[in-house]
């Protein structure tokens, strides 16, 4: 099969471009398979972030046609064009978030016209996180012209079913992300973030977004403060307001409970943060599903969770961490606590079953639910 895959890729950054690296690499085994992504994805003024572009020295460098502007009409027609005259039998784009569909939308629309190309979306979220005016609009326009849907999680093709009924659609777990290097020793991580290595770590990763729950989570430690000697490392840059979260730092006097690293973590130096912890916390507000509990079930690292979206799907209450109700910081200082005063090594035995699991989520097996879903 002949395919394009349109969306953030190399040399862009984040979860979606490794996402979209990684599926390019798995479709490319047994199609003939070639990446679009963006020239500007997001416009300076509109971007939260200090850089839209990868640093490191072990990205996945996959080719990519550095092509499309988000925010130009006249792009969006000259790309669908090309993509007409090409004629691939499918273009994959990831969706996730509204301020895209415009361009999908539009390219698509054109680029259907040869009579031959489907189009096929992959989403991560149908409703968004953070909402804003014109939502529904700019997704409809977008999926009115898309023949196959892929989900990530029940509740996202809740979402979809509740605005497009009679979608063609496919629950697609999230596969596990394989692309951060091998694991290493926890004393070795916590060495080279120059970590102490007789502590308790856990660990809270990814762009700070206020629908993620971190400061739920600064709640939960600072009730943890007198009875667990327990810290948190925060990896991840601010794409909300930091100083709001340096002051409740301040108000809830957590300073020495915490290991900040807030710029972007390069993919080279990411599994030193899962390596150096005991679990991964995720404490969300909100959620679909999320790409960091893949990371972490790479590195074998127990979660726990908040009680949203698709997350106890992935996430198994008592055998590969602890699910608990979002926004009760109570509760997730006392999953917390069960996990290092359990008189079993809960971290091994969340581990042993993480192996278990984690062949449901091969790379391999998304790919052929694709390609199946097509048939």
């Amino acid at each position: 099969m002949k395919i394009t895959i349109l969306s953030t890729a190399y040399p862009l950054r984040g979860g979606i471009a490794h996402f979209n690296g990684l599926l390019y690499k798995e479709l490319s085994k047994d199609n003939q398979v070639n990446v679009i992504t963006f020239k500007r994805q997001y416009p300076s003024i509109f971007f939260p972030g200090k850089s839209q572009f990868e640093s490191g020295e072990t990205v996945e460098n996959i080719p990519s046609e550095v092509i499309v502007d988000s925010v130009n009409p006249l792009n969006w027609l000259k790309v669908g064009e090309k993509l007409r005259k090409e004629a691939p039998d499918l273009i994959i784009f990831k969706y996730w978030m509204p301020f895209f569909a415009p361009c999908f939308g539009t390219i698509s629309r054109i680029a259907k016209r040869n009579g031959k190309t489907k189009v096929l979306t992959i989403c991560d979220n149908v409703i968004p996180h953070e909402r804003k005016p014109g939502d529904r609009a700019f997704t409809n326009y977008f999926f009115n012209v898309v023949d196959f849907f892929v989900l990530l999680s029940k509740k996202v093709q809740q979402d979809l079913l509740s605005i497009k009924p009679k979608a063609e659609n496919k629950i697609l777990p999230h596969p596990v992300y394989s692309n951060f290097g091998e694991v290493v020793s926890k004393p070795q991580a916590r060495e080279h973030l120059k970590l102490k290595n007789n502590e308790k770590l856990i660990l809270f990763f990814g762009f700070i977004r206020d629908y993620k729950g971190l400061d739920v989570l600064f709640e939960t430690m600072a009730q943890l403060k007198g009875k667990l000697d327990v810290k948190l490392i925060v990896a991840g840059e601010f794409y909300s307001n930091e100083e709001k979260y340096k002051e409740l730092i301040n108000k809830l006097q957590i300073k020495d409970s915490l290991y900040l690293f807030t710029d972007f973590i390069p993919t080279n130096e990411v599994k030193y943060y899962f390596c150096a912890a005991d679990a991964v916390i995720l404490p969300y507000k909100d959620a679909t599903q999320s790409g960091i509990v893949q990371i972490a079930m790479n590195f074998k690292k127990p979660v726990i969770a908040t009680n949203v979206g698709g997350l106890e799907e992935v996430v198994l209450d008592t055998k590969t961490g602890f699910i608990v109700e979002k926004q009760r910081p109570e509760k997730i200082a006392e999953a917390i606590m069960k996990f290092y005063s359990s008189s079993e090594d809960l971290e091994k035995e969340f581990q042993r079953n993480i192996e278990g699991e984690v062949d449901k989520y091969s790379w391999r097996k998304f790919a052929e639910g694709i390609t199946d879903f097509m048939k």
